[in-house]
Order: structure tokens, then C-alpha cells, then sequence
């Protein structure tokens, strides 16, 4: 008998074992971009340790070809014709959506490569070790494009905020860099332990950690449970961290101002995109099913995000504290699709992915012109814009072109991003979604005037201190405006350029 017990239990054992110790399949094709920018990373730490001083003049060329070299298996994927991919039991999806936000993130990457070359190679500063950090915040946003599963969004959002915490303090010698750092690790903690927590409770409800399965779940019997309903409201306000959202924004003026200029760039733009990707995954997969939770938080959130930040710009001296609370303000606008996303959630996806595609081209611009301005002011008070026609003609046209983007003005591509929130708006129908519409405009005309200011400043008054020497813009600096006011231009002029890439509807965004 008990041999006979023995093969019964190693018959139904064995299985198990064998399941517990056998190696999930990977689609290597799927997971390649995410593998070129690890092994870029770990070539430029290789040649780091062995040629030290040699080859760091060479680390920001070898991180931005590194970063080209992403896109081709991007491009390849995008070009395959077998649909959706999936991973791990539907935790890790390579689609549409995935690849245009893999695309954005690693373009938006390479022009702060571009904004970073001869910035960062001053004092004590060593190049390999910042294109390092730079190179794991791009991965972990990589990820989040790709993450389906509350364990995989978490992973990947502390993987693209822990690099930014330790490049945020850069400077090292200058108290504000020194403050900027801890308090933009102070507020990420604490914003991600209220989002761990709210992860949580939805995984104690739903029983699994993959969003699909929470979203059947949530749109289910327990979609009234309010502890389902807490959960949901801690993970949304983790993110409302990242994205800047009123009242979780104080982090973002000093961190800002304090951080080196091409590292503000990359959090104004690129970190704020991965906060609203991860909003993304969260709610039109997991938690759509709770759209009356979900419609509130956003309205409030957006209505407060726009009207703040718009309100506090105006009465800004210093450019880069500016476009800090203007990017507080813009991302007001791209919440406001996400107030509707139970009536049109096809619009309202499309209008936000539009939206942030268009704001990484005009601010990353706004931000370039603000440090070749700098190289010879070596000031950021808007002041120290004046009379710049006179003596850089062209680099006022184009920070023009940039700050009437970020107003709305046609024909440049931030009416387009607009127009797509209105159209969200609109088409929902209802009176919240029309009382928002009002308070997009509003806002909208607000935020018209400290642009204008800025132009005002650069085109009309004389240079303060009446040097008109002519400023020397490095071949790269050049290139990356260059590059943003093309794609800026073009979603103006052609929208269809990027509403090809950008339009989502009846996209499967589960597993």
C-alpha cells in the first residue's frame, strides 16, 4: 500500500515539479529593444572601467547611436504582420500602443542625448556615469510600455525614477541640485508607497496582479466593494506624482530648477510621459470597469492640474521655474481626455497618446533654446531674454515656434493636441465633459499670455545688458532643435503624420 501511495503522489507531484523548474517561453524578437539598451548600457560601463578618460569624450555619441540602434528592432516589430505579443501569461504585451510609446520614449531619449553633449562634461562630472543612469531610466520606460501586470508597472517605474532621483543631484557642489534630489526622492518614496499600498488592496480583491484579470474582475460583482474603490484612489494618486498632477506637484518647480537643464528636459518630457503611460495601462485595461471612480478623480485632477499651473506661471521671473509649472499645466490637458474614458475610451486614448507626442517635440524644444540662451546669459531669468533677436535672430524664431506650440497657436502642432482633447470632450457629450471643455479654453488663453511674455521679452525689448554678441550653438544643440521644430511644424501643418501612430480604435490592450 505504501508503494502504491508513493506512485499516486509522484504521478500528481511530478507535474508540478517539472512546471515549477521548466523556463517560459520568450519571443526574443518581442524583447529585443529592451536587450539592445541593456547592452548598450553595458558596453559603455565595459569601456568606462577599461579606457577611463579615453573614451568618455566618446559616451554621449556611443549612448545616442546606442539609442538609434533601438529603434531598429522597434521599426521591425512594427513592420511584423503576426499581431499582438504577448508574454508570461499576458503580464508583458508588445503591440501598437507599446511600440509607438517604445518609439517615443527612445527618440525623446536621444534628443536629451543630444541636449546633454558638452553640458555635462564640466567640473567633476563624469560623462559615463550619468549616460548610465540615463540609459536605465529610458529601460525602465521601455518597460511600463510593454508592463500588463501591477508587479511589472511597479518594477518599471522604480527602475525609470531611481536613476532620476541620483541625476537630479548631479551638481553635486550646488545646494539647489543638492535639494532638487531629495526632494524629488522624498516625494517618490512617499508617492510610491501610497501606490504600493493601493496595489495591494486591488491584488487582495482580484486575486491576481495582471491587469486583464482585474479588469474582469473590477468590472464584476465586487465592482461596489469600497475597498476595490480605496485601492483604485491610492494607485491613481501614485501616479498623479509622476505626471505632476495638482496637489502632488510641489516637487516638480525646485526639482526643476535645481536638476542640470537637459535632465529637466528629460523629466518635464519623458518621465512625465511614462506617469501617463502607466495611467494608461492602469485604467483602460484594469480599472475601466470602474469608470464613476475613475471620471470624478480625473475631472477634479485635470481641472485643478490646468487652471494651478497656469495661474502660478504667470507670475514666474525665472524660465526654467516657468516651464515648470507650465508643464504642470499641460499636463492638466492630458488628464482631460481620461475624465471621459468610460463614454469615448478610444478618443480619449488616442487624444492623450496624440497629445503627448506633440508636447515631447515642442518642450524638449523649449528647453534647448533655453540652454543655448544660457551658455551666454548663464542666467534663467526671462529677463535675460531681451533684445535676443537682435543678436540671434534664428534662435529666437524657433524658441518662438516652441513656446506658441505650448500656447495652441496654428498652425504648430499644439493645436492639434488641443483639438484632440476638445474632440474627446465633445464627443462624450455630457455636461461634465462640457464644463471641462470651458476650463480647457480658459486656460488655454491663460496660458497664452506667459508665452507671450517670454516673445515679448525676446523681440521687442533691448538686451539688459547691451551685449549683442552673436552665441554659439554646438553642432548638437542644433541638431535637437532642429529635429523638434520639423516634428513640431509637421503635427501642425500634416496631422495625419501623427494620428496614423496614434489612433487606437478597438486596439486590444489585454492579454
Amino acid at each position: 500500500m505504501l508503494s502504491a501511495l508513493v506512485t499516486v503522489l509522484a504521478q500528481d507531484v511530478a507535474p508540478v515539479v517539472q512546471g515549477a523548474f521548466e523556463r517560459p517561453a520568450i519571443d526574443w524578437h518581442a524583447i529585443s529593444p529592451e536587450l539592445v539598451i541593456l547592452s548598450v548600457g553595458a558596453l559603455i560601463t565595459l569601456l568606462d572601467i577599461l579606457f577611463l578618460d579615453k573614451i568618455r569624450p566618446l559616451i554621449p555619441a556611443l549612448t545616442g547611436i546606442g539609442l538609434l540602434a533601438t529603434m531598429v528592432p522597434i521599426i521591425t516589430l512594427a513592420a511584423d504582420d503576426t499581431g499582438d505579443r504577448f508574454m508570461w501569461g499576458g503580464a508583458y504585451a508588445v503591440d501598437d500602443l507599446s511600440l509607438v510609446l517604445k518609439a517615443l520614449f527612445v527618440l525623446a531619449g536621444y534628443v536629451v542625448v543630444l541636449l546633454s553633449t558638452n553640458y555635462i562634461a564640466e567640473g567633476d562630472y563624469h560623462e559615463a556615469e550619468f549616460y548610465q543612469l540615463l540609459l536605465s531610466s529610458i529601460m525602465g520606460m521601455v518597460v511600463m510600455a510593454s508592463a500588463r501586470d501591477l508587479v511589472t508597472i511597479f518594477v518599471a517605474l522604480e527602475l525609470l525614477s531611481i536613476p532620476a532621483y541620483l541625476m537630479a543631484a548631479w551638481r553635486k557642489a550646488d545646494p539647489k541640485s543638492n535639494e532638487a534630489g531629495l526632494k524629488y526622492l522624498l516625494m517618490g518614496v512617499f508617492a510610491s508607497g501610497i501606490m504600493l499600498y493601493g496595489m495591494s488592496l486591488v491584488y487582495g480583491v482580484a486575486g491576481s496582479t495582471k491587469l486583464s484579470d482585474i479588469g474582469a474582475v473590477v468590472g464584476g460583482s465586487v465592482d461596489t466593494e469600497p475597498i476595490i474603490t480605496l485601492g483604485i484612489v491610492f494607485v491613481l494618486v501614485g501616479f498623479a506624482f509622476k505626471v505632476s498632477a495638482v496637489p502632488f506637484h510641489t516637487w516638480a518647480p525646485d526639482t526643476y530648477e535645481g536638476a542640470p537643464t537637459p535632465l529637466t528636459a528629460f523629466l518635464a518630457v519623458s518621465s512625465k510621459t511614462a506617469g501617463f503611460v502607466g495611467l494608461i495601462q492602469l485604467i483602460f485595461i484594469g480599472f475601466l470597469g470602474r469608470s464613476d471612480v475613475i471620471e470624478p478623480m480625473m475631472w477634479a485632477l485635470a481641472a485643478a492640474t490646468m487652471t494651478v499651473g497656469n495661474l502660478i506661471a504667470l507670475r514666474q521671473t525665472n524660465i526654467i521655474r516657468m516651464l515648470a509649472y507650465s508643464g504642470v499645466a499641460q499636463g492638466g490637458f492630458m488628464l482631460a481626455p481620461l475624465a471621459v474614458v468610460g463614454d469615448v475610451p478610444d478618443t480619449a486614448l488616442s487624444a492623450v497618446v496624440t497629445y503627448l507626442a506633440i508636447y515631447a517635440a515642442m518642450n524638449l524644444g523649449a528647453f534647448a533654446a533655453v540652454i543655448a540662451v544660457a551658455r551666454r546669459t548663464g542666467s534663467g531669468e526671462i529677463s535675460s531674454f531681451g533684445g535676443l533677436f537682435q543678436y540671434a535672430p534664428g534662435l529666437t524664431v524657433l524658441f518662438t515656434v516652441f513656446l506658441f506650440s505650448l500656447a495652441g497657436i496654428p498652425p504648430l502642432g499644439g493645436w492639434f493636441a488641443k483639438f484632440r482633447v476638445f474632440e474627446s470632450l465633445i464627443d462624450a457629450g455630457t455636461w461634465q465633459a462640457s464644463v471641462l471643455g470651458v476650463i480647457v479654453a480658459v486656460n488655454s488663453v491663460i496660458a497664452l499670455f506667459y508665452y507671450a511674455n517670454v516673445a515679448r521679452q525676446m523681440w521687442f525689448l533691448p538686451a539688459p545688458d547691451g551685449d549683442e554678441r552673436t552665441i554659439p550653438v554646438p553642432v548638437s544643440l542644433a541638431a535637437a532643435m532642429v529635429i523638434c521644430v520639423i516634428l513640431t511644424i509637421l503635427a501642425g501643418v500634416y496631422p495625419a503624420a501623427v494620428t496614423q501612430f496614434t489612433d487606437f480604435s478597438n486596439l486590444a490592450l489585454g492579454g
